[in-house]
């Protein structure tokens, strides 16, 4: 038995609604330089949800870690500080940047905050769409389905998104 840690496939949410394309890009590098290779999917632009705001560019990435849960929190803090994340703000306001664990492999867990999976891959298309894309064959821990299924079987009209040509 080997007492090197376990690399875990990495699931995150990346959304941004202040200078949207310079935070996604930088953003993405940043975990790049974390994590190494880093794969995206599509962007899309969808509406502020929970206040009234500017337009969001949302995506999904994945890269594999042998981070705990918890070290691989801080370093997505860290990131979203180094781009100005204001933390006072009110939960539901403008972002320069947005970073949220959506899976860490298939553990399920709630403590605190820290729900895994996290909820909003069942109730939100600007995150469920790019999962569904960039993973489409992995199944929902929960669920028990896969998240291309669960993208077909959502009402995708009650949260319209739209592609980004978007050149990384």
């Amino acid at each position: 038995m080997s007492d090197s840690p376990r690399a875990h496939i990495v699931h995150v949410g990346i959304g941004s609604n202040v200078e949207r394309e310079l935070n996604i890009r930088s953003g993405v590098a940043a975990l790049r330089q974390h994590f190494g290779e880093v794969a995206v999917s599509p962007v899309y632009e969808s509406a502020a949800v929970g206040f009234d705001g500017d337009p969001f560019y949302n995506l999904v990435a994945h890269f594999s870690t042998d981070s705990s849960i918890d070290a691989l929190g801080a370093v997505l803090r860290q990131i979203e500080d180094q781009h100005q994340r204001d933390r006072t703000l009110p939960s539901f306001s403008p972002r320069t940047l947005d970073i949220d664990l959506l899976l860490y492999g298939d553990v399920v867990l709630q403590r605190g905050k820290l729900q895994l999976p996290r909820g909003e891959i069942t109730r939100h298309a600007f995150v469920l769409r790019p999962l569904a894309e960039l993973s489409g064959d992995l199944v929902h821990p929960l669920q028990g389905i896969s998240f291309s299924a669960m993208w077909q079987q959502f009402d995708q009209r009650a949260q319209p998104l739209t592609a980004v040509s978007f050149e990384w």
